[in-house]
């Protein structure tokens, strides 16, 4: 579950984290007692406010889409998909709280037959390239609902590292790691994750991440004919340590708990003369494999985030050795 962290330079007291968490908690409860139909409603009206209302976001998607679009799409098309993926957005939070209390009754065939079967047969692959590569470093763009594949890779018995971001709220904090860790993979803070992340794939584990959001630290790769500042870490990683890396995501079909499943083929790291100059190629196949699902699903990616974000005064990526 993806969670807001809105800055604040006064520290909050307890009373107001409490009441933090106990507006989330209603929240949820509420939520898993209404039908998928009217989630998905509630989902289309946030979107639309979030749309209508916040100049900034609708200005940010509508941009992103016109240069990735530009000679694909009309104008109105392009409208139209950045108020889509605003409601999109929304709908992942909420349809996460209802298959999360689904995905962990006892009657889940019954209640998601497509979730259990269709992704689980797609997802088998991922718990092939785990067994036999000893650990995989799998990313998912900011694309459907992020969020159902860690039920499912635990379904298959892919077991994975995730890493959460942490939140100023210690008692909302401790429920979302809660209510994540459930899905049966291990889950670290994004505080000094590196460290863990390394510590996973000496172990045997295989880790997931979420690399398309911009950071001055990063690598500037083409991403739908721009360059976008990218993280090098999935690549740092699969290099170090012999790793393939592997694009997946789980984007919504018409109906009720559809879903299509992508699993790339697997991005082996391989002999080089240059560091840095095989950590982009790796991360250059990465963003392509990315693009070409977002392609496919425009209407469900994350164009709201300032993906093209430029960083005054931004230097050059120079890899460093990894530490064992």
């Amino acid at each position: 579950m993806l969670i807001f962290v809105v800055k604040n330079k006064r520290r909050k007291n307890k009373i107001t984290k409490f009441i933090e968490y106990a507006t989330a908690y209603f929240f949820i409860l509420i939520t898993r007692s209404l039908p998928l139909w009217f989630v998905k409603i509630i989902s289309s009206v946030l979107g639309d406010l979030l749309y209508f209302f916040s100049k900034k976001r609708r200005n940010i998607a509508i941009e992103n889409l016109r240069h990735a679009f530009k000679d694909e799409k009309s104008g109105n098309e392009i409208k139209t998909i950045a108020r889509q993926c605003c409601g999109s957005f929304f709908l992942t939070f909420l349809e996460v709280i209802k298959l999360h209390f689904l995905l962990t009754k006892p009657d889940t065939a019954d209640s998601t037959g497509n979730v259990t079967e269709e992704l689980n047969n797609i997802f088998l692959k991922t718990k092939k390239l785990h067994d036999k590569s000893g650990g995989c470093i799998f990313v998912t763009p900011h694309i459907g609902n992020w969020e159902i594949i860690p039920h499912v890779c635990a379904a298959v018995k892919t077991p994975l590292v995730i890493v959460a971001r942490r939140l100023d709220n210690e008692y909302l904090e401790k429920f979302v790691f809660e209510y994540r860790a459930s899905t049966g993979q291990t889950v670290i803070s994004n505080k000094n994750a590196l460290g863990a992340l390394k510590k996973a794939l000496k172990q045997g584990s295989s880790i997931a991440m979420l690399p398309d959001q911009s950071t001055m630290k990063g690598l500037l790769i083409d991403f739908f004919g721009r360059k976008a500042t990218t993280t090098p870490v999935p690549a740092l990683l699969s290099i170090t340590y012999n790793r393939p890396l592997v694009v997946f995501a789980c984007c919504r079909k018409s109906g009720n708990y559809q879903y299509e499943g992508f699993v790339s083929d697997p991005i082996y790291p391989g002999e080089y003369t240059s560091k840095k100059d095989e950590i982009i190629r790796i991360t250059e196949e990465m963003t392509r494999e990315m693009e070409s699902i977002i392609r496919k699903y425009p209407e469900q990616y994350l164009w709201i985030h300032n993906r093209w974000k430029t960083y005054k005064g931004k230097k050059e990526f120079m890899s460093q050795p990894a530490a064992d």
